[in-house]
């Protein structure tokens, strides 16, 4: 094996893991270790192409190079956390990790409604009892604020025993909030703040940008570094400081959650989108803002069309509705999806396209010029803004997650489930955010609502009938 061995920003020596990755590339000839395709391209193709493990690849397998070690001490210093972690399982195993480290079956927790699956069922695993605070809605998109302070404020006052607050910010769609005022409410508690920023990587690293959430004040931050960064998929960085976050318990739910084969490409890859972003982030960073500004203003001059802007959206977010233009969402992704142009999110009323620092104007503006002509093709009648359930649902809880995730079930006809308490977890995905999880009141609005959605085109993901012609129940 003696490729990939390029390294074209020169920045190999800013990124230790990176480092291994190329040298182990260039020395190899023939490992007789894990992986087991032995990285025949005459079995596999180019899929083998950088498949290196961390153990007996960046590492010896007695990791007796400390490399890893290195690159989350950078991190660490990158983000002022005490400690950091990487994970090749997604914000989810930060999610998740972070939920078993913070309480004890039992306790309750804060949590943000717009929390992503991943977290829910993190509560399954740590059996951490909700109590839920729902954002307020922008009237004029249909879609979620942030969650506020004096609503975290409030639900501490109601759960007293909380051990935590754990909220999603920014949101999906980009809204973000005020991490410091959500981080003196959880403390004045005696608690920490944990914050899911899979999408806010770059927060913090330019100017024009929100600061991250442990510069506000939070005590744990998960950060995708795949989807705003450049990482490869998967990858994730998991950030403390270790004032009211338990570093012992932390590393502990860490390695209780991750796997023991990690790719050492996703490793590699989150040392080197780290180090780029320290190195040259605020360069390609101000480049795709400025791109954004243009983009939106193109967008705003179709008669219509919302564009999601100004205080409290994530500068680098673009992010339309499509109510008072009469387009579909669903239709007008298919055709962006034709000409080679795919979306974050569409559904009937909402187009999300994800921008990052590795975009350039062009691939940016040409999007916009692109979306604006679908758009036209698609053109009706106006609709009233209707914001979806998933960002507005205020569940009863019956049962505790982990309850009724264990509890026997059964499987009966949709229109039956009503009044009854949700065994599964349902959501529209994108975005992954539950509108039923277990241990809810099934009631006749989000069944109609989820019924609207699929029929409208979207996606139903995690239920075991995505028809919706059942549901599971706690029997």
């Amino acid at each position: 094996m003696r490729e990939p061995t390029r390294d074209p920003l020169g920045l190999r020596a800013e990124a230790p893991l990176f480092d291994a990755f190329l040298r182990f590339a260039a020395a190899t000839l023939h490992p007789f270790t894990i992986p087991g395709h032995k990285h025949r391209r005459d079995l596999l193709g180019p899929l083998v192409d950088g498949d290196i493990p961390l153990y007996a690849g960046l590492d010896t397998m007695k990791l007796s190079s400390g490399v890893l070690d290195q690159a989350e001490e950078l991190a660490a210093r990158a983000w002022g956390a005490d400690v950091a972690r990487f994970s090749v399982g997604g914000s989810t195993h930060g999610n998740q990790a972070l939920a078993l480290t913070v309480g004890r079956p039992g306790d309750r927790v804060v949590v943000g409604r717009t929390l992503h699956r991943s977290m829910l069922l993190g509560l399954v695993l740590a059996d951490l009892v909700p109590t839920w605070v729902t954002p307020s809605v922008d009237p004029r998109t249909g879609l979620p604020l942030a969650v506020s302070a004096d609503a975290v404020a409030g639900a501490l006052a109601d759960a007293p025993s909380a051990v935590a607050v754990l909220v999603t910010d920014p949101q999906y769609v980009g809204t973000y909030g005020d991490t410091g005022a959500l981080a003196a409410t959880a403390h004045r508690h005696g608690v920490p703040l944990v914050v899911d920023a899979a999408w806010a990587g770059h927060f913090g690293f330019h100017p024009d940008l929100p600061p991250h959430a442990l510069a506000a004040g939070a005590d744990a931050l998960v950060i995708s570094a795949h989807k705003a960064l450049t990482a490869l998929n998967q990858g994730a960085i998991v950030l403390a400081r270790t004032e009211r976050i338990d570093p012992a318990r932390f590393a502990a739910s860490v390695e209780a959650t991750a796997t023991t084969s990690p790719s050492g490409a996703v490793l590699a890859s989150i040392d080197l989108a780290r180090a780029l972003l320290q190195t040259q982030g605020a360069e390609l960073l101000g480049a795709t803002l400025d791109a954004v500004v243009a983009a939106r203003a193109r967008l705003e001059q179709v008669e219509g069309l919302t564009v999601l802007q100004g205080p409290g959206v994530d500068p680098l977010k673009l992010v339309v509705g499509l109510s008072g233009a009469g387009a579909d969402g669903v239709a007008v992704e298919r055709d962006l999806v034709a000409a080679g142009h795919p979306v974050e999110l569409a559904d009937r009323d909402t187009v999300v396209a994800m921008v990052t620092l590795a975009d350039r104007a062009q691939d940016v503006l040409g999007f916009a010029d692109l979306l604006a002509r679908t758009v036209e093709r698609h053109r009706g009648a106006a609709r009233p803004v209707t914001p979806q359930l998933v960002w507005t649902r205020q569940p009863e809880q019956v049962l505790t997650p982990r309850e009724a995730f264990f509890a026997r079930h059964a499987v009966v006809p949709a229109a039956q489930a009503v009044g009854r308490v949700c065994a599964e977890l349902v959501a529209p995905y994108p975005p992954g955010i539950p509108v039923l999880a277990p241990g809810e009141r099934v009631d006749e609005e989000v069944v109609a609502a989820l019924r609207a959605a699929r029929a409208a085109g979207t996606r139903i993901a995690y239920a075991a009938d995505p028809t919706l012609a059942t549901l599971r129940v706690v029997g």
